[in-house]
């Protein structure tokens, strides 16, 4: 059975976005599909012009693994300019948070994904270390997250 992919973090999550050639009509044109992890990896090295080592690092992933991102990204966009295909960004691996969670009970620490921390506020959540349901967001106080948080700005939205 293979590992559970590692989800990559982005700061950057696009609408709906599909661009099409000029002048070719959409339905019936053959896609390459982008993923949101591979629009972040472009986002990063080629507009905010960062090393690959910071790029990965705000992506919480290996540099290997950003290559590889970065690698299919481009092969992608270059196909679909070359061939006349369209673009469309959508799906994959990733999450715009992840916040440091710890254990009430062993007090051990470990990330969560914004993805999964509905599941530690409603105690769903269990601690990998003991199996303890007492876990809470390390920046929240008196059960609400602190302006400091990521929860805190995604809650205010």
């Amino acid at each position: 059975m293979p590992r559970p992919r590692k989800w990559r973090r982005v700061e950057f999550v696009p609408g709906e976005i599909c661009f099409v050639p000029a002048g070719r009509p959409r339905c019936g044109l053959e896609e390459e599909i982008l993923k949101v992890e591979e629009i972040e990896a472009i986002r990063l090295k080629d507009i905010l012009n960062l090393n690959q080592d910071e790029c990965a690092a705000k992506m919480q992933i290996s540099r290997q693994t950003f290559q590889r991102i970065l690698s299919d990204a481009r092969t992608k966009i270059a196909t679909a300019l070359i061939h006349g295909k369209a673009l469309r960004v959508q799906g994959g691996d990733f999450t715009r948070n992840i916040c440091r969670v710890t254990c009430r009970n062993c007090g051990k620490q470990w990330e969560e994904s914004y993805e999964n921390y509905q599941k530690v506020l409603d105690n769903e959540c269990q601690c990998p270390y003991c199996g303890s349901k007492e876990i809470f967001c390390c920046k929240r106080n008196n059960g609400f997250c602190v302006k400091g948080c990521r929860k805190w700005r995604e809650m205010e939205r």
